[in-house]
């Protein structure tokens, strides 16, 4: 199906935050995402998109096309949206390659315009009786692309055009895209345009993601590195990661972030891709970086990569960063030596950190666990979650603002109750610690939508029905001023 009208939207709104001079010709475009018409489509007017290219070589210079249908006129490759173009990029693509025949695999995005059109031009067409057409416009989205090899040869559509030619960005014939390109920071050479990070652990272990099943998406259904694309607002490849980690796993907490190589990949819509690599440690539990996009992260040890489906060239990737990197340390699972070994009979507890928080009403802050939560969906329960190689504040204030954007000064949370707790006589035994937060910051969001589905305020003596069973208990022993009390053990 042709492009959607939300995707659309987006392109000509991110276009427009840079341009937005430009909003008045682009209005009717914006109204009419709103009719029912298809905007693509050649039988919509008064009005419909088209999409072209500005294919620029190594040496600077842009590609043009003697189009028929245009009295002769040097234009860029481009012409009307299809059925099977996914995205207006895709139309830009596959228009280039219908005319000149330069397939999709020998073209970049530009660094300078990535994803979005660099100039969106509104210009009339005359009517063509021929046709049935009557005299309309043209919006017409122009992408910019880098030619991989020094030179290519070009298959000429002969249909539609009669000759390539190749002008100096100072010749471009269209006077709109000329200024853009001569106003860009436009590099002949091509440049990364996707930034994607091994994350490691220096023990030997490897974070991996597991890609949403989903058609149109980059590598969809298999374990690749965290990353995405670079925005034309992103001032350098590593502020590209830095923002793309920040909204698919804000949890995820890098050091020692340095850039390892540059790999070549194809995008969905055939285009070669250069990718900036980076390398970071992080030593954290996947379930606490906060994943919201795609399925799960993963550790894993290079000689497990063969039993995964992964992205082309991660398992070759993975290996070189080891073989140059081996272990500073060893594995977090690693038996602890002898003289650390537990006293025989001591049961290992898992350490629950848990936010008793009151506004100035004196209301303790609740949040909906999701329906589909592995533990107490659809159940109230404090802000919580489990220490990691951290003490128990840190874990508090790191999980505060992961799980819903609140700032907590360490200098004001105190204990306040400890609920020590068993589920079953074969589970493992829990330490819940719950803490005040005397000085804090923020406002209640649901940043992790997957787990908790809203924040609310309760009266700490009128908590709802289903509330977490300890932490009801703990609620009411903080009241009291009991600082410990337990749960599910016999006597």
């Amino acid at each position: 199906m042709p492009p959607t009208r939300s995707h659309i939207r987006e392109v000509v709104t991110a276009y427009l935050d840079r341009h937005p001079d430009e909003r008045r010709a682009l209005t009717p475009l914006l109204d009419g995402l709103d009719d029912p018409f298809d905007p693509t489509s050649r039988a919509t007017l008064p009005g419909h998109i088209t999409c072209s290219a500005a294919v620029i070589d190594h040496t600077g210079r842009v590609l043009h096309v003697r189009h028929n249908a245009s009295d002769g006129l040097l234009l860029a490759p481009g012409g009307h949206v299809e059925a099977g173009d996914a995205t207006l990029l895709a139309t830009a693509v596959r228009e280039v390659h219908e005319e000149t025949g330069i397939a999709p695999a020998l073209l970049c995005q530009s660094a300078a315009f990535c994803h979005e059109p660099a100039d969106i031009d509104v210009h009339p067409i005359d009517a063509n009786p021929a046709k049935g057409e009557a005299a309309h416009q043209h919006y017409d989205f122009r992408f910019v692309f880098h030619l991989v090899p020094s030179s290519t040869e070009t298959a000429l559509q002969a249909e539609e055009v009669s000759a390539a030619v190749w002008l100096p960005l100072d010749q471009v014939t269209s006077p709109t895209l000329r200024k853009k390109l001569l106003g860009a920071d436009l590099s002949p050479a091509r440049e990364p345009v996707n930034a994607s990070v091994i994350v490691h652990d220096a023990a030997g272990r490897y974070l991996v993601h597991l890609r949403d099943q989903l058609e149109g998406i980059w590598e969809p259904g298999v374990f690749a590195l965290l990353g995405g694309g670079r925005a034309p607002g992103d001032a350098s490849l590593e502020a590209t990661l830095l923002r793309e980690l920040s909204e698919e796993v804000p949890g995820l907490r890098l050091t020692g972030l340095e850039p390892f190589a540059v790999e070549e990949a194809t995008s969905v819509d055939g285009l070669g891709v250069p990718v900036q690599i980076f390398t970071g440690v992080w030593r954290g539990h996947p379930d606490a970086a906060g994943l919201r996009e795609g399925v799960l992260l993963h550790w894993c040890t290079p000689d497990m990569l063969d039993r995964l489906p992964q992205a082309p060239g991660l398992g070759d990737l993975i290996r070189r960063h080891a073989a140059q990197h081996p272990p500073a340390s060893a594995p977090p699972q690693a038996p602890r030596p002898s003289a650390d070994r537990s006293p025989a009979g001591t049961e290992l507890h898992i350490v629950g950190v848990h936010l008793y928080l009151q506004d100035a009403d004196g209301r303790v802050l609740l949040g909906l666990r999701h329906p589909d939560s592995a533990y107490a969906g659809n159940i109230w329960h404090a802000l919580a979650g489990h220490c990691e190689r951290e003490d128990a504040i840190s874990s508090l204030i790191r999980e505060a603002e992961e799980e819903a954007g609140l700032i907590l000064d360490p200098g004001g949370v105190e204990l306040v109750h400890l609920v020590h707790s068993q589920r079953s006589p074969t589970a493992s035994p829990r330490i819940q610690l719950f803490f005040r937060a005397r000085s804090w910051s923020g406002v209640p969001q649901v940043l992790e939508p997957d787990r908790c589905v809203e924040w609310r305020w309760f009266n700490p003596k009128e908590l709802p029905d289903n509330t977490v069973p300890y932490t009801r208990q703990a609620i009411e022993a903080i009241l009291a001023g009991r600082p410990y009390s337990d749960m599910g053990w016999t006597r």
